[in-house]
């Protein structure tokens, strides 16, 4: 894509993106995904702790606990971000800390909190269904074909 975008640049222009593409520092992507996979797995793990816990403390089974468990993980998800603390984390450990329940968590929160003084309608619902709209429509569509494919696989569930 930027090689379709130089075709069309000036002389000044391509000698520009050349150089900045020369000064600009490479990214360690080793150091990058041992991050991601310690935060992304951290994450993992107070939510396995949770959800132990209410086995542990409940009359809940794993199953049961899963439902307080993901709540528990969004509140907490919300709060950091609502401190400003989860985009600190998130600058560090990048898609770490984009493990579905929590990221998705935050992208609402941030949302609600930035567009905050546009007023509860427009501002917090608005933006937030902006972010929440895309996820719920693609998630659900995914879900569609998943369950077709899977009825496909398995057979039409006719006859034997």
């Amino acid at each position: 894509m930027v090689k379709e975008k130089l075709k069309d640049a000036t002389p000044v222009q391509r000698d520009y993106q050349e150089l900045a593409s020369q000064l600009e520092p490479k990214r360690p992507a080793v150091l990058n995904s041992l991050r991601a996979f310690l935060v992304g797995g951290a994450i993992c793990i107070l939510g396995q702790f949770i959800q132990d816990m209410f086995v542990r403390w409940t009359d809940f089974d794993k199953e049961e606990a899963a439902n307080p468990t993901v709540a528990i993980l969004i509140l907490i998800s919300v709060i950091l971000t609502s401190f400003g603390v989860y985009d600190k984390i998130a600058q560090w450990a990048g898609a770490g800390s984009a493990v579905p329940v929590t990221g998705f968590a935050n992208s609402m929160a941030s949302a609600a909190i930035e567009h905050r003084s546009e007023g509860l309608v427009l501002g917090v619902g608005g933006n937030m269904f902006k972010v929440a709209g895309a996820v719920i429509v693609f998630g659900t569509v995914a879900a569609f074909v998943v369950g077709v494919l899977t009825w496909i696989i398995e057979g039409s569930g006719g006859g034997s």
